[in-house]
């Protein structure tokens, strides 16, 4: 039987599951032959993504500005757009520039679930607790997915409410079991949680290798990496980070993570560099480990 010709949409597709695969200058390709067949909002998106892994951020800002003008206006097609824009540029701790986005999003589709979580961190970056907390349990309660329920409960704890914290933690492994049964996996980011939070460390370290070994990008093997650290595997853990950092990618997190792993090797120089590139890239890049790289970076 002879295969039709790849379409656009086929492209974009397969380049998605090529990033998963670690595969990235296939996806790379994938994604530039997409663009190529058909310009427009979904291409231009995938070409950003592609552009912020190789930490090529003003270019990744000016493909997703691409993006923003192929929408056309439509409320949600917008609303969401302006959301990767915010985040883009959250994640290089332009605080004012992300929220901007980030309420044009809400401007445009009121309610706007993917941004209210986004700007509940802007408002706690600001130390407007109220706010934050608000929008946070907003997020949760419309899309009780165990991200947005993770980022109510950390910032519930990072306020001293620890009863309420660890409700919403609970949640979150109801939610992730909730997944799993209906066929998601979510291995990769039930070993973020717990690796983050400290609970279950072994099994959270088999979780990640399971991930990496199915999905084996940058994320996983950042979050093996992390895994490994928290379970004092350190020399283990450098490898994956190396690999976790190979394309570029400017992600604040990431470097945490390698610092952590330096400090875990005594190589105090290098993870004060580390720590101290995490924060100047965003000082606000962890309700949980941010004030940790701080301290770690003087």
């Amino acid at each position: 039987m002879r295969l039709a010709p790849y379409t656009s949409r086929n492209y974009g597709v397969l380049g998605d599951a090529l990033v998963e695969l670690g595969r990235y200058r296939e996806a790379f390709s994938a994604f530039d032959r997409m663009s190529s067949l058909r310009p427009g909002l979904s291409a231009y998106a995938r070409i950003s993504y592609a552009r912020e892994l190789l930490g090529r951020t003003r270019a990744a800002t000016h493909a997703m500005e691409l993006a923003l003008d192929a929408a056309g206006g439509q409320p949600e097609p917008t609303a969401w757009t302006q959301t990767q824009l915010g985040k883009l540029a959250w994640s290089h701790g332009r605080v004012d520039e992300a929220e901007r986005h980030f309420r044009a999003a809400l401007a445009i589709f009121p309610g706007y679930v993917y941004a209210l979580e986004p700007l509940a961190l802007v408002e706690e970056a600001k130390g407007h607790r109220t706010r934050a907390i608000a929008l946070a349990r907003q997020a949760a309660e419309v899309l009780p997915l165990p991200q947005s329920v993770a980022t109510l409960g950390d910032l519930l704890a990072r306020y001293g409410d620890r009863r309420a914290a660890q409700r919403q933690y609970a949640l979150v492994g109801v939610i992730e079991r909730l997944l799993v049964a209906n066929g998601v996996r979510t291995e990769l980011e039930t070993a973020l949680f717990d690796v983050d939070h400290g609970v279950r460390l072994e099994r959270a370290l088999r979780l990640a290798r399971g991930a990496h070994t199915v999905r084996p990008s940058i994320d996983a093997e950042d979050v093996l990496a992390w895994a490994l650290v928290r379970n004092g595997r350190c020399a283990e853990a450098l490898s994956h980070s190396r690999r976790a950092l190979r394309l570029g990618t400017r992600d604040a997190l990431k470097l945490f993570h390698r610092g952590m792993i330096e400090r875990c090797l005594g190589h105090s120089d290098s993870a004060r560099t580390f720590f101290a590139q995490a924060v100047a890239l965003n000082p606000h890049f962890s309700l949980l480990w941010s004030e940790t790289a701080r301290r770690f970076a003087a």
